[in-house]
């Protein structure tokens, strides 16, 4: 009968336990990155506050026609280049990128506003093409990172069609911007 009590003592301290643990992730994490609220004020620190808060309809209509676009990077050995599209909320593109070779990419947001340490990555990784779609989660610029980590020289050639208004291209040269006349 003691043995009983003992256990019944042991489960009652792991559900109180449980019950406060879980409380605190909530408030620690759940709150601050899915609704924006931030009791404690650590998930600013922690910097997922908001994480979730990038919302865009199924559906949006626009103004204006989309835009296509077509570029080929030469990349040297060890050679790098970025590639943005200035995007509003909401706007959408579709993408279709080869490479000769394996390349590192890291496809990247800025919202308008913010500093470029403040980018926020959405894919990273290595190969040798990519196609997908993307809508902006909030108006800055948005795009790819392309690294050649190869021995060889690589072409990275990038098609894409949607409601950008502009490209930026960034390399060791300097920064180069575009605009875009819709189709």
């Amino acid at each position: 009968m003691a043995e009983i009590a003992v256990n019944a003592k042991q489960l009652f301290t792991t559900l109180v336990l449980s019950v406060v643990l879980a409380v605190a992730a909530l408030l620690l994490f759940v709150l601050p990155a899915e609704y924006n609220i931030d009791v404690t004020g650590l998930g600013g620190q922690m910097g997922i506050t908001g994480m979730s808060g990038y919302r865009v309809s199924a559906l949006s209509t626009e103004g204006r026609s989309f835009a296509s676009d077509y570029v080929e990077f030469p990349l040297a050995p060890f050679e790098s280049i970025e590639y943005k599209y200035s995007l509003d909320e909401g706007q959408a593109m579709i993408f279709d990128w080869q490479a000769e070779g394996e390349v590192v990419y890291d496809f990247h947001s800025e919202e308008v506003g913010t500093l470029p340490e403040d980018s926020v990555s959405f894919d990273i990784g290595r190969s040798a093409a990519q196609q997908g779609t993307y809508v902006a989660p909030y108006a800055g610029v948005h795009g790819w990172f392309w690294e050649n980590r190869g021995n060889t020289e690589v072409t990275v050639k990038l098609k894409t069609t949607g409601f950008y208004h502009g490209s930026t291209t960034y390399s060791p040269s300097g920064e180069f911007k575009r605009s875009f006349v819709p189709d």
